[in-house]
């Protein structure tokens, strides 16, 4: 995903293990990324190409006539049987591959805005139908979907405009009588029904007074932070010969406060799992949905409307305004080169991208800078030398010395010191060249002079006045370029996540859902690569869009770090593993105090891992063979043994959760209630397995509608997630979240309302007022407290 595909990848290695030592030796210990660059070009063969071709063909990005037919019957299949969501993302994959103007493209329109309507979109309904209209639309099947329109006007208030299509729609009936009687039966009935709704409509209107919303605005950054403007003026940045640098309080902060709100600079999104080479028709044509099928390619928001780009059937847009942007600015071109970029990975893809917007703030000031780096300056130079046990992977700011800030040249800032989000500071971000293996710088190089002499050559083939080569003479430079920002996502890559609410299991009638993270892009954020690393941090980092937004989540005291957790976060992984990870990835070991404290802990496992003496209850403490923690008790056991426990329990879990999605509930239910009482004998109350099984005993009696016996599982499984994350986390927000809406749909007001409270308490903190859940957590609060007294 992040990287080449592994038959590229396994085809380079196997290249560099055949080169001859005294090749590998120039290239390991070449001092620039320029010398790693030319060395590794040269030895890119026309084979080599040939090959890497052959792995792009697998992937279907180009427009394919035959496949809209083909995604329309799909999605009729899905329509009729009222999965209207997957029915709008099939036909959306067939307007993805028809042409502009032609049938295929029309038809696949307007069955997409009759899913939208079922699904009361009725905006993105009614501009499907104009673009149903504006592509050639036969004029035979008009009336259907102008039927269609008038419902949509009605619904969202347009009645003047819903009138007037009415009149419109009888003045073409008069003047071309072209559908048989019985059809222009059902269509004056319909027509009667439509001007009686919009006549009811409007005495409504006269009548029915505003509905008053509460609206939530979300914090904004408090005052400008002359020197960091994406951050909150409660921050400053400073350096350290170790941390390098990093930002720091300059006065109290509450949890909740908003401290950097920051546009990727640039951003791909994630492709979700690899489509497969197509070989035949079932495998040519996938049905499956991805992210790519809900996301804006540019700006991510979501959407079941998309606009595909014209040239290519991969690249689909929120709006015809997102896709001209995007075209502007990077697709012309990306557009031919997309099964290249799907081989080549995402932080191939990001790179290119990179340079590409590099072009927008002078790309002759920008060839000048890089051509001047290359030439003079050492990109391995020792500003990049961290040692392995700091917590950086940039250096730069102001220095610290003996309490007195002393100003020094910051890579990335400005003449005048200010580092802005801006291709200048991207460039300095560090890769870190001397920490990968040469295997891998190799790898990227050879990947880049690939992905440049494709460019190079469509370049020359399709000259283009309004849009000049980009490479040519500056091969070299943008090539170089290019690979630096290759290496530099390795440690400065951020993932843009999205909460996705999913229904539970049989409860889809009951607006229950569970929320789960997903990543659905990769991008580089110039001021959010500042933040240092902790396993325990003080900040939590949200998306929306493409924008990030890092709030502090417990209270930060002035002079104290700002930090961030890279990914190993202590409640998720053992200190070991967090510092393999971390050493792995970002080539350092983590000192932070809850590491610190984890390293010099006895061999008491934390309580989401603990076993429990099967006699007393007591939890069994060790190594290999555990004993009882009691001394009034001599039980032991050995480690093993009850590992082997724990995964016949969790396969049986498995089971169960596959008989939930099956709606085989009371097996599920049977099944669950054997696990629980298994485990009572062996595992702490308080053990991660546990909490699935309470959890998914809650999904059980919720899809029974048994809101009771469900809120007190869930319950219980949220006493193992404040274990494991703690009472603040945004994981107990998400699990009170699904606690409140138990308890709302089981009328019970007292808990309800008090479960919202605890909700809202933890979310506002991590998501701020403007959240999806925080919005509902409100509505249910509203409803709640204007209900009757029972």
């Amino acid at each position: 995903m992040d990287l080449p595909v592994d038959e590229w990848k396994s085809y380079i290695f196997q290249k560099w293990s055949l080169l001859p030592k005294s090749i590998q030796d120039t290239i390991s210990t070449a001092d620039t990324l320029k010398d790693i660059f030319l060395h590794s070009s040269s030895l890119l063969q026309p084979e080599d190409e040939t090959f890497l071709k052959s792995l792009a063909s697998g992937y279907l990005v180009g427009k394919d006539p035959n496949a809209p037919p083909f995604y329309r019957e799909e999605g009729n299949k899905k329509f009729q049987k009222k999965d209207y969501v997957g029915a709008t993302v099939l036909y959306s994959k067939g307007i993805s591959h028809a042409r502009p103007h032609t049938a295929d493209i029309s038809l696949c329109y307007a069955n997409r805005s009759a899913a939208l309507f079922y699904m009361d979109e009725y905006e993105m309904c009614l501009k499907d139908i104009t673009r149903a209209q504006m592509h050639g639309y036969p004029e035979s099947l008009q009336p259907k979907v102008t039927l269609r329109k008038v419902e949509c006007l009605v619904t969202l208030g347009r009645l003047q405009e819903a009138g007037q299509t009415i009149r419109d729609l009888e003045s073409n009936f008069a003047a071309k009588p072209t559908v048989a009687a019985a059809q222009f039966q059902i269509l004056q009935r319909n027509l009667c029904r439509l001007k009686m709704k919009v006549q009811e409509r409007e005495r409504l209107t006269a009548t029915f007074p505003t509905t008053l919303t509460k609206i939530f605005e979300d914090m904004d950054l408090r005052e400008v932070n002359e020197q960091i403007p994406c951050a909150s003026s409660s921050v400053s940045l400073c350096m350290d010969p170790l941390r390098g640098r990093y930002l720091i309080a300059t006065e109290d902060i509450l949890p909740g406060e908003l401290l950097v709100k920051e546009d990727a600079f640039v951003s791909v999104l994630n492709p979700g799992e690899r489509p497969p080479l197509h070989q035949g028709l079932a495998s040519k044509w996938d049905t499956r949905v991805t992210n790519g099928d809900l996301y804006c390619h540019r700006c991510l928001t979501h959407t079941l409307a998309m606009v595909p780009c014209d040239g290519c059937s991969y690249a689909k847009y929120c709006s015809h305004e997102c896709m001209q942007q995007a075209w502007g600015l990077y697709h012309n071109r990306e557009c031919p080169l997309g099964g290249l970029l799907l081989t080549l990975g995402i932080f191939c893809h990001v790179a290119l991208r990179a340079t590409l917007l590099a072009r927008f703030e002078g790309a002759s000031k920008v060839i000048r800078k890089l051509s001047s780096e290359i030439s003079n300056k050492d990109m391995c130079s020792p500003e990049s030398e961290t040692p392995v046990h700091t917590l950086r992977s940039d250096l730069g700011g102001e220095s610290e010395e003996n309490g007195n800030i002393v100003q020094t040249p910051v890579p990335g800032c400005d003449v005048n010191g200010k580092y802005e989000n801006n291709y200048n500071a991207v460039f300095h971000l560090l890769p870190h060249t001397e920490h990968h293996s040469p295997e891998y710088k190799f790898l990227c190089a050879l990947s880049v002079s690939a992905l440049c002499r494709q460019l190079e050559a469509a370049d020359s083939s399709k000259p283009d006045a309004a849009a000049p080569p980009i490479l040519c003479s500056e091969l070299s430079t943008w090539g170089v370029a290019m690979l630096k920002h290759m290496l530099q996502l390795q440690c400065n890559a951020q993932a843009i996540t999205t909460i996705q609410q999913t229904a539970l299991s049989g409860s889809e009638e009951n607006n229950v859902t569970n929320s789960r993270q997903v990543r659905l892009a990769t991008g580089i954020f110039p001021v959010v690569s500042l933040l240092n690393h902790s396993c325990s941090p003080n900040t939590s980092m949200s998306f929306v869009s493409t924008v990030a937004t890092v709030r502090a989540s417990e209270k930060i005291a002035k002079g104290q770090e700002i930090l961030h957790c890279y990914g190993p976060h202590h409640s998720r992984m053992a200190v070991a593993d967090r510092q393999q990870k971390l050493r792995a990835q970002y080539f350092f070991d983590c000192s932070c105090p809850v590491c610190q404290k984890e390293k010099h802990r006895a061999t008491v496992g934390p309580r989401w891992e603990a076993f429990c003496c099967g006699r007393c209850g007591a939890l069994l403490q060790g190594g290999d063979v555990l004993s009882c923690g009691s001394t009034s008790c001599m039980e032991s056991v050995s480690r093993d043994h009850l590992i082997s426990r724990v995964q016949d329990l969790q396969r049986q879990v498995g089971g169960a959760q596959k008989l939930l999605g099956n709606g085989q509930l009371e097996q599920a239910i049977q099944l669950l209630l054997g696990c629980r009482h298994d485990a009572e004998s062996f595992l702490s109350p308080e053990h991660s397995v546990v909490g699935e099984m309470e959890d998914a005993l809650a999904q059980a009696y919720a899809a029974l509608g048994d809101w009771q016996k469900s809120a007190a599982h869930l319950q219980k499984s949220l006493q193992v997630v404040e274990a494991q994350h703690g009472p603040s986390s945004v994981e107990m927000g998400h699990e009170l979240f699904k606690l409140a809406q138990l308890f709302f749909n089981g009328f019970a007001i007292p808990e309800a309302l008090n479960t919202i409270e605890r909700a809202e308490k933890v979310l506002l903190v991590h998501y701020g007022p403007c959240s999806d859940e925080i919005q509902e957590l409100q509505k249910m609060k509203s409803c709640l407290l204007d209900s009757p007294p029972i």
